[in-house]
C-alpha cells in the first residue's frame, strides 16, 4: 500500500531498532527516584490524524494506491481515545519498568479496515493489488534513488511502508487488561461512525 506514511526517510529495521533503543532507555530508566511505564499501542488512528488517513486519502487521489500482496493480513488498531485510556491506566496502575500492549481488541483484516477508514472520507479504495516481493524491490529503489539524488520530497514507497502494509501483525493486551483492568472505550464501529459524523 503506497499510501503509508513516507515523509520519514527510514527503513522499517532502523524504525524498529530506533524504538527499541528508546524503550529500554525509558524501561531502565526506573528506579527509586523515577518511575517508568512504557505503553504500545498499534496503528493508532482517529480524529485529527496528521499522518496515516492523510497519506492514504492523497495516495488514492493520486492513483498511487495499491493494495500489496491482496491486504488480507490481519492487523491490530488502536483509536487514539484507546491510547489515552491506556495512558491513565498505566499511569495510575502501571508497575514501573513494565510495557503493555493496547489496541481496539480483537485484530481485523487489514484491507477491511482501511477500506471502511476510508470510506469515512468520502473516498473509495481501488481495487489494485502488487505482489509484495515487487513492492519490496521498488521501495528499496526509490529509498537508493531519493539516498543518492537532489530529488524532492519524499520516495514514492518506502520498505517501512511495505512493512506496515503488508506483514500480519496481531497484538495479545492481556497483561493490560489483567494488570491495568484495560478495556477500549472506543470500537472500530463507533469511531468510525464517529469519524464520517465529523465529516458530515
Amino acid at each position: 500500500m503506497s499510501g503509508a506514511p513516507t515523509s520519514a526517510f527510514v527503513t522499517g529495521g532502523s524504525v524498529s531498532r530506533s524504538r527499541a533503543m528508546a524503550e529500554r532507555a525509558v524501561l531502565d530508566a526506573d528506579g527509586d527516584a523515577l518511575e517508568t511505564v512504557v505503553l504500545r499501542p498499534r496503528l493508532v488512528w482517529g480524529p485529527d490524524d496528521a499522518t496515516i488517513l492523510p497519506a492514504l486519502t492523497e495516495a488514492v487521489r493520486r492513483g498511487r494506491f495499491a493494495w500489496i500482496g491482496g491486504g488480507c493480513h490481519l492487523t491490530s488498531t488502536t483509536h487514539v481515545d484507546n491510547v489515552v485510556e491506556g495512558l491513565l491506566l498505566a499511569a495510575s496502575r502501571g508497575r514501573g519498568g513494565e510495557a503493555y500492549f493496547v489496541t481496539d481488541g480483537a485484530p481485523l483484516v487489514f484491507r477491511e479496515f482501511i477500506t471502511r477508514l476510508l470510506a469515512t472520507q468520502g473516498v473509495e479504495v481501488p481495487d489494485k493489488n502488487v505482489p509484495a516481493g515487487v513492492a519490496r524491490a521498488a521501495a528499496a529503489l526509490a529509498e537508493g534513488a531519493w539516498g543518492l539524488l537532489p530529488l524532492p520530497g519524499s520516495p514514492p514507497l518506502t520498505r517501512l511502508a511495505v512493512w506496515l502494509s503488508s506483514l500480519e501483525c496481531t497484538i495479545d493486551i492481556s497483561k493490560a487488561r489483567a494488570e491495568l483492568g484495560y478495556e477500549p472505550v472506543v470500537s472500530v464501529a463507533g469511531g468510525l461512525e464517529s469519524l464520517s459524523a465529523a465529516r458530515a
